[in-house]
């Protein structure tokens, strides 16, 4: 890519703002961060810190005044402004990303994605979990016909975490669009729809486990695939002990890999793409095999290929510079809240719930 990069204004600098999105739009060719909003002080001055030539603006209407001087919109801001600044930012003639979950239902995201078409303009929902080490890995297996015919895949995002946090995410308020099913459960159901298609069936079970939450903070979905597979998918913030990431049960061989992809320990700590990013250490690989635990040895270990999340970033530019797919669609993103939609009717009315 040659040429003037594109000017990206950020909305939120939160977690998602600053560990996620500003690292790797900064780390992105073609792109570059011109201007983050937020009006908190101490935000502000770490934004300042971080990226000395950013421009700073305290509210979105301030970013969107300016709207002729930007490319690109990211909405990194909690969960229920997603769809009021994604439609704004469309109606003003800029592309968008918008931070998972796109919105609180699915007829909403549609209606974001129809939106996105008629102004023919790029609307991306920011799923970076398909670019995680162990989903890359699985992918490969997959598509080497490693496992055979895929049975079960079970996939966890665990954590233990007794006592609430507190903040919009864990409110019981429901326009907040809080919760684990909403927020983990944002990863795990799209990256089950990617891998095995599209759901016919789903059951859920939540629940709120510890003393003072207000929300579901422990929650188990399964998925009846279209082509039959069955996904069963845990998030949790109540799990003293973690299970593997995934276990994927074929007819030939099973794959079972425990731990988080290292890339967002390593935004956390300050740490920025470059060379080695997203390699994982062998004694944390996988293994493959069939008829024996993998604690005991059995299989034999899968080299875990490197995370990418800057190739999320590098595939919106290279749609808005050159025309290539966008990377994440809309309608992408409203089949899993479908799926989530169906996961808390299902839970509340104790049944199984066909799509």
């Amino acid at each position: 890519m040659t040429g003037t990069p594109l000017r990206v204004g950020l909305v939120g600098y939160g977690l998602a703002g600053s560990v996620f999105h500003a690292p790797l739009i900064a780390a992105t060719e073609g792109l570059a961060l011109d201007t983050v909003v937020t009006s908190n002080p101490e935000r502000q001055q770490q934004a300042r810190a971080e990226f000395p030539d950013v421009r700073l603006a305290a509210t979105p209407d301030e970013l969107f005044a300016r709207a002729a001087e930007l490319d690109l919109i990211v909405v990194a801001s909690p969960n229920k402004t997603h769809v009021p600044l994604a439609t704004t930012a469309l109606k003003a003639g800029l592309p968008v990303v918008v931070d998972k979950p796109v919105a609180g239902t699915a007829a909403e995201a549609r209606e974001l994605a129809a939106l996105a078409e008629e102004r023919e303009l790029l609307l991306s929902v920011f799923q970076n979990r398909r670019w995680d080490n162990d989903f890359l890995t699985l992918r490969k297996l997959l598509n080497e016909g490693e496992l055979g015919d895929v049975w079960r895949f079970e996939s966890r995002f665990e954590r233990w975490r007794p006592k609430p946090k507190g903040g919009w995410r864990e409110s019981g308020d429901p326009t907040e669009i809080g919760g684990l099913l909403y927020d983990l459960g944002s990863h795990v159901v799209d990256q089950a729809l990617v891998l095995f298609g599209p759901a016919a069936s789903v059951y859920a079970e939540t629940d709120i486990r510890r003393p003072g939450a207000e929300t579901d903070d422990d929650t188990f979905i399964a998925i009846t695939h279209a082509n039959g597979v069955r996904s069963h998918l845990y998030v949790s913030a109540t799990t003293a002990q973690l299970g593997p990431r995934f276990r994927v049960l074929g007819s030939s061989a099973g794959y079972v890999k425990y731990g988080l992809d290292p890339q967002e320990a390593a935004l956390r700590d300050g740490l920025r793409p470059g060379p080695g990013w997203g390699t994982e250490d062998e004694p944390l690989w996988g293994r493959v095999g069939s008829g024996e635990s993998p604690v005991t040895g059995g299989g034999r270990p899968e080299p875990t290929l490197p995370g990418d999340y800057p190739a999320y970033y590098a595939a919106v530019a290279k749609a808005l510079l050159e025309g290539a797919p966008n990377p994440v669609t809309a309608r992408e993103a409203a089949a899993a809240l479908d799926v989530l939609e169906a996961a808390r009717r299902s839970a509340r009315e104790k049944v199984t719930v066909t799509l």
